[in-house]
């Protein structure tokens, strides 16, 4: 049996999202909606081909500043598990609004690198922590669980793969089948770069044009991406000096940026 894998892009913005808070720029005034671009996160739907084999499971990646937005423009109704790639405030200060989803479906259980994990739970420690009496507003109700190896969510293998975010923290990307999701880098050790080998869809952080510490520019993303060789690229993270037609004209057709609410396709084939 088969099922399609679907990635929707919740967000494919950097940490001050676009357009940027008091910037007059030709991004930041565009009326190209595909440059209004929300903190970065996905979702990963799992589709069995077989309804009888259930509904799909929504994996959320990260939960950035603006999930709640994003949740309801995208009509989300249901969240089975979150992974996320790593503990910077953009992709984790939106987990308080999970507690809609808890509220309804009971604990969901959420995966965090080794290096993250902790940083998460003292963020949010009202949440991990001990129950106090005196907190009575609602509360997240989740399941932090280090991750330790791939996951298994919805019937499919999550392969975590670390690289780098500069010279201090490292990131998880992750595999699912065919597609992998690759945020918030800037190099793709060879480690890592065997566990991308033989994708249909790639996502990979392009920040940029000029160079930047922590993350991949386009010029780096493009060099990665020909490397990886996946049959689609498509570009995240993306920041406010870049015009969307205009970095789409510059690409070649399997190399391309990404856009909010966009969503990308795989088959995960078992036999």
């Amino acid at each position: 049996m088969s099922k399609s894998i679907e990635l929707l892009f919740l967000g494919t913005g950097t940490s001050h999202g676009v357009p940027v808070i008091g910037c007059d720029c030709s991004v930041c005034r565009s009326d190209d909606p595909r440059n209004k671009r929300t903190r970065s996160s996905a979702l990963i739907r799992i589709i069995p081909d077989d309804p009888a084999a259930g509904n799909p499971t929504n994996i959320l990646v990260d939960t950035a500043i603006d999930f709640r937005q994003q949740m309801l423009r995208e009509r989300i109704d249901r969240i089975d598990a979150i992974i996320y790639t790593h503990h910077h405030a953009d992709h984790i200060l939106g987990l308080d609004d999970v507690r809609v989803f808890s509220d309804r479906q009971g604990r969901i259980d959420c995966y965090a690198p080794p290096f993250s994990a902790q940083r998460i739970r003292d963020v949010f420690s009202y949440a991990f922590g001990s129950p106090s009496r005196n907190n009575w507003g609602g509360l997240p109700q989740l399941n932090l669980r280090v991750i330790d190896g791939p996951l298994q969510i919805g019937g499919v293998s999550i392969i975590p793969i670390k690289v780098p975010h500069g010279p201090v923290i490292s990131v998880y990307g992750y595999r699912v089948g065919p597609l992998a999701y690759v945020t918030d880098c800037n190099a793709v050790p060879d480690d890592a770069m065997e566990q991308l080998r033989d994708l249909d869809v790639l996502v990979i952080d392009a920040l940029r044009y000029t160079p930047h510490p922590t993350h991949f520019s386009i010029s780096e993303a493009i060099s990665a991406a020909r490397q990886i060789n996946a049959r689609q690229t498509w570009f995240t993270h993306i920041c406010h000096r870049v015009d969307h037609a205009t970095l789409a004209g510059e690409l070649p057709p399997d190399i391309q940026p990404a856009y909010d609410g966009q969503v990308v396709k795989a088959e995960e084939n078992e036999e």
